[in-house]
């Protein structure tokens, strides 16, 4: 009998009792006087006001009414030890459950990082809920996700929230997207921003970030580039896309992970996005939560840069990356990191 179980003493004792048809013999097994183990089985009796035991021969024996409440009981036991043992999986993440926020844009560009998590976790249970940006952060409030993966403008002036915690991951640079029947598709160096201006687009709609973002590129840039169709479904740009007559602006790491696809520099470049983690300030956080953002930390710290190819998915995770990219330093870091590679090509 664990003397440490959260459990009524009185039903233990019951229980002892029961097992042992004798007050003696429990009452030594439990480490307690047999006067105090009797006193407590008997407010047991006043509390329900029935008797749970039949004391009148040589040995103890239940009642009828403590042969149903003591198979209760037994139920309320397991019950508890199998809480115990839940709560030991979870601290050793061989259980647990986490719920995450994403943007159509970071569904693509994250799918590295599940991928690995997965794999260092697999009996974590991990529910991806695809919504805009700003939902992601009322998700977070309202306890709906446990993370959220958010993608921003490195030059965004929106005021950091008292509530969310954010950790970079990496930056990413926008480009434009055209397909491989596009006329467009063998452009090798960068394009004007007014030759935007001859481009039919397929954009996300405004409720997402990144479409927010080009609108005020494009106002800052004195643009007006024609947007032919919008979309909240970034599967539905990228085929549009393919097919060739539209273009798009996309993560240079998506394009590049999209067979058909060919990415195009601006000039002015668009400004470079932040991939980034948010939770809530302050609140608990369960071990599978913390266990994905430590995962994050290592995974972003090694993340390959995509070069073009013919891949149908995301660049996948390598264990050893020749270009190390900085992890949760902080921006600053991040930034000089990105204009380091940018010096490169």
């Amino acid at each position: 009998m664990d003397r440490n179980l959260v459990f009524p003493r009185s039903i233990r004792y019951l229980i002892a009792v029961a097992d042992m048809h004798s007050f003696t013999r429990a009452a030594e097994a439990l480490f307690v006087s047999q006067p105090t183990l009797s006193q407590q089985i008997k407010q047991l009796e006043e509390l329900l006001e029935v008797q749970l035991l039949d004391r009148s021969g040589r040995t103890v024996r239940l009642t009828a009414a403590g042969e149903v409440y003591l198979h209760h009981a037994r139920r309320a036991l397991g019950e508890l030890n199998a809480a115990k043992r839940a709560i030991h999986e979870l601290q050793d993440l061989s259980r647990g459950t986490l719920r995450l926020g994403m943007t159509p844009i970071t569904d693509y560009l994250a799918i590295p990082l599940l991928e690995q998590f997965n794999a260092r976790f697999p009996g974590i249970s991990v529910n991806t809920l695809e919504m805009p940006q700003d939902e992601i952060k009322s998700a977070l409030a309202e306890d709906r996700v446990d993370i959220g993966i958010a993608f921003s403008s490195t030059l965004s002036t929106e005021d950091a929230s008292d509530d969310i915690d954010s950790h970079i991951l990496f930056v990413e640079t926008l480009n434009l997207a055209v397909g491989q029947d596009h006329p467009l598709a063998g452009q090798v160096g960068p394009m004007s921003k007014h030759a935007l201006e001859q481009e039919p687009l397929v954009l996300f709609n405004t409720d997402y970030a990144l479409r927010r973002s080009i609108d005020l590129y494009c106002l800052e840039q004195g643009l007006n580039p024609p947007i032919a169709m919008e979309a909240s479904s970034l599967s539905v740009i990228i085929e549009m896309v393919r097919l060739g007559r539209l273009a798009t602006i996309l993560p240079d790491t998506i394009s590049c992970a999209q067979q058909g696809l060919h990415s195009i520099s601006l000039l002015p470049e668009l400004p470079h996005h932040t991939i980034s983690l948010i939770c809530r300030k302050g609140t608990y956080k369960s071990p599978a939560c913390q266990a994905f953002v430590d995962v994050a930390a290592d995974w972003s710290s090694v993340r390959c840069p995509m070069t073009p190819s013919h891949r149908l998915r995301p660049c996948p995770m390598i264990d050893v990356c020749a270009h190390t990219k900085p992890g949760f330093g902080g921006e600053d870091d991040v930034l000089q990191g990105a204009a380091a590679d940018a010096s490169e090509t």
